[in-house]
């Protein structure tokens, strides 16, 4: 498998992290049944404060594949470009959160639905801790329903 580098988020760095996760968004509401709800990164940064959270990239094949945003205990976001789904980039990305914090349980939650990041999360060792049902955080309209997964 070829090398991801995973390094922090430098400005330059918005239009890739732009078009990954407005590309992947996409899918991964698709899974859940809220395509309609789809809000595109320059209006969920803002309304969800991406830059609260520290913003690594991964680097694949010499582009800018992946971005993950965390804070000490929640994994909030991870988002993988669909051209380079399924070669390890979510994973190294998740593995990076894990090995770069130190309280427990570090938090995620998924989009019911979203069977590949569940069977990632699995993978790494996070459990199910319960499923709640709310408003989808910066698009209050859509109810969603989510998993809540913890890493020990």
């Amino acid at each position: 498998m070829e090398r991801i580098v995973i390094r922090p988020y430098q400005p330059e760095d918005w239009h890739d992290i732009e078009r990954i996760h407005d590309d992947a968004r996409k899918i991964e509401l698709s899974l859940a049944g809220l395509s309609e709800a789809f809000l595109p990164l320059a209006i969920a940064a803002e309304r969800e404060e991406l830059f609260a959270y520290h913003v690594y990239v991964a680097i694949f094949q010499g582009v800018v594949s992946g971005f993950a945003a965390y804070s000490e205990d929640e994994l909030a976001w991870l988002y993988v470009d669909p051209a380079h789904m399924r070669q390890g980039i979510g994973r190294s990305l998740a593995q990076y959160v894990i090995d770069h914090t130190k309280k427990r349980p570090l938090c995620i939650e998924v989009l019911q639905g979203n069977e590949p990041a569940l069977q990632l999360y699995r993978s790494l060792g996070f459990e199910m801790a319960e499923t709640v049902r709310g408003h989808m955080p910066g698009n209050e309209a859509f109810p969603v329903c989510v998993h809540c997964m913890q890493c020990l």
